[in-house]
This record gives C-alpha cells, structure tokens and sequence, in this order.
C-alpha cells in the first residue's frame, strides 16, 4: 500500500471549488480481494427534455461491487449535476452513467436505477445493470434486490 499523498494523487476535484463535471475520480479500493457493495442515492438529480426542454427530476441509486477503484463521491456529485441543462431521454441517461461508472471504475459489478418522477401521468423507472464477474454478481445478490 502507497502512502496517502500517492493514493490520492488522482484526485482533483475533492476540496476544491464545485462546478458541474463529466469527468468522475476514482481512489484505490483497499480490500480488493473481498466482494462488498457500495450503494451512491440522490433524489436530487434534473435533466431536461430534450424536446420540450422541460425539467425531469428523479432518485438514482447506484450499487456497485468494486474492483481496483471506488467512485469519489464528490465527483459523482458533479457528474451528475452536469445533467442539469443538458435535454436527455431518461433511458439514455440511466445507460450513460452506467457506461461511464463502468470505463471509470471496471467494477465486478454495477447498477443504475433512474426512478423519474411522474410528468404527463406517467412515471418511468429505467434499471440498467453490468455483471464483469458474476461470482461477484453472486455473492451480494441477497443484498442487491432486498436492500
């Protein structure tokens, strides 16, 4: 294990001034020989319609078991807030943060749930998910769909 200073040296987003970023940090997972789940919730991330520009707003619940990194929560936080102004289907989005939580940290395991609140009298919930290790997938099932 390096020292601290070494261990952190890739992030440069924690204590520094916050604006909205696609760019997510990662920092070295200390236990990468056991699977444990990592669950990231915010009922406060907005999009907008990319026809009407109209503003969605919905709960995303990331679960993840990682590998060699772990996601900085801060990052994650300007990451999402990036979505703010931008028009995007909620099903793309969902699929997107997967995509890119996945280039990110090649997590053993990983899932988006986008949980969009009702507009026009119909809710959309978009459940995205990405199995590199099903062992993994495996050992934190119970936890995954009961937690």
């Amino acid at each position: 294990m390096g020292s601290r200073s070494e261990e952190f040296k890739d992030l440069t987003l924690l204590g520094r001034k916050a604006q909205p970023s696609k760019k997510l940090e990662a920092f070295p997972n200390r236990t990468p020989d056991r699977y444990y789940l990592v669950t990231l919730e915010t009922n406060e991330f907005t999009c907008l319609c990319p026809i009407t520009g109209q503003p969605d707003f919905a709960t995303i619940r990331v679960e993840y078991v990682p590998d060699q990194k772990i996601v900085e929560s801060k990052s994650f936080k300007l990451y999402l807030w990036s979505y703010r102004n931008e028009g995007v289907f909620h099903e793309h989005v969902v699929n997107r943060i997967l995509d890119d939580l996945v280039k990110t940290l090649d997590p053993h395991w990983c899932r988006v749930v986008g949980i969009f609140n009702i507009r026009g009298g119909i809710g959309i919930t978009v459940d995205a998910e990405h199995t590199r290790t099903p062992e993994a997938r495996e050992a934190i099932k119970d936890r995954i769909r009961n937690g």
